[in-house]
């Protein structure tokens, strides 16, 4: 069996992983691209894009999108997520902190941050509401 409880894909998600998004492009396939991400248990997921990119033209409040999340090495588990967007809003300063310092630490996530503009960039966030997993360390 190799099912997970919510309670574990929720916690698995939430652990750090590069993240790959989907996000319908009409007229053409989904666009998915790897991105950093961030979620809390039971709360929403958010990213971090410029509104001009072609991520943040495709991402409204009310399009959906799916993300996955994986281990890189065997035995894998991976969790995919899907949801509507809820509300897109400009990135706050400590927002953009708060994602660098996540994936790069404390030193190098400031600086990246202080070198980084805010001008154009917004929030994106999504509540989960389609779960798929599997975690191959349950054989």
């Amino acid at each position: 069996m190799t099912q997970m409880t919510l309670e574990e894909k929720q916690n698995f998600l939430a652990d750090l992983h590069v993240g790959v998004i989907g996000i319908n492009n009409p007229g053409q396939g989904p666009l998915t691209v790897p991105i950093w991400y961030d979620y809390t248990p039971g709360g929403d997921l958010w990213v971090i894009t410029g509104a001009d990119s072609r991520k943040g033209r495709l991402l409204e409040v009310g399009s959906r999108l799916s993300l996955a999340a994986q281990t890189e090495t065997a035995p894998y588990v991976y969790v995919s997520v899907e949801g509507a967007v809820s509300r897109v809003e400009p990135t706050a300063e400590e927002t953009l902190v708060n994602m660098a310092t996540r994936y790069l630490g404390e030193e190098m996530g400031k600086a990246y941050a202080a070198d980084s503009t805010l001008e154009g960039q917004v929030t994106v966030y999504m509540t989960p509401e389609r779960w798929l997993a599997v975690d191959y360390n349950k054989r």
